[in-house]
């Protein structure tokens, strides 16, 4: 319905459902948070209902978010999707709205940047992405769309990046393409 606006907290058990797969992964992926502790990041994140629900959606989605860093001058932990693959629940979707509704026919069902909204977080750039691979292998069969810079996104393109032969590529398509293969990390 137009107007309504969703609750964006979690009931109990999804609360305690996430907390122990982020828990869990945080556990078992120690070389991406090195000096930082579990009991202070799930502190952290019970005091903040609406980023638990960002986190869940990031997981709902296949995102597989875990802490990357910690964000001293704004204090606080900082997560990025780290599955594998580009997330499954956000592939074949263009850019942003205006490449959406730029296509005429044969449109994607949705677009990148809509989508990280909604789910309350935001595309990585292309420092984060290249912050993200030396964390582990990530996206060496599929891509990512990526924050595109103004001057670019101005020109009708936009900016995805992949991991191939042990380096990062950056590429770029119109906005308005999507692929199977490709989808978004916030």
């Amino acid at each position: 319905m137009k107007g309504v606006e969703t609750k964006k907290e979690l009931s109990p058990g999804q609360r305690e459902g996430l907390l122990r797969a982020l828990k869990a992964r945080f556990e078992n992926n120690m070389n991406r948070h090195k000096g930082l502790e579990w009991g202070k990041v799930k502190t952290k994140l019970e005091a903040s209902p609406a980023k638990l629900w960002s986190l869940n959606e990031m997981e709902r989605t296949g995102g597989e978010p875990d802490v990357v860093g910690y964000d001293k001058k704004a204090g606080e932990y900082m997560f990025f999707d780290c599955s594998t693959q580009t997330p499954n629940g956000r592939t074949s979707v263009c850019y942003d709205r205006e490449a959406l509704d730029s296509r005429k026919e044969h449109k994607p069902k949705n677009n990148a940047m809509d989508m990280a909204a909604a789910m309350g977080i935001e595309l990585l750039t292309e420092e984060q992405y290249r912050e993200l691979q030396k964390l582990g292998d990530f996206d060496t069969k599929r891509s990512s769309w990526v924050k595109t810079p103004a001057e670019i996104r101005k020109l009708g393109g936009a900016l995805y990046c992949e991991s191939r032969y042990g380096r990062v590529f950056v590429g770029h398509n119109g906005a308005q393409s999507y692929y199977n293969g490709r989808a978004f990390r916030g």
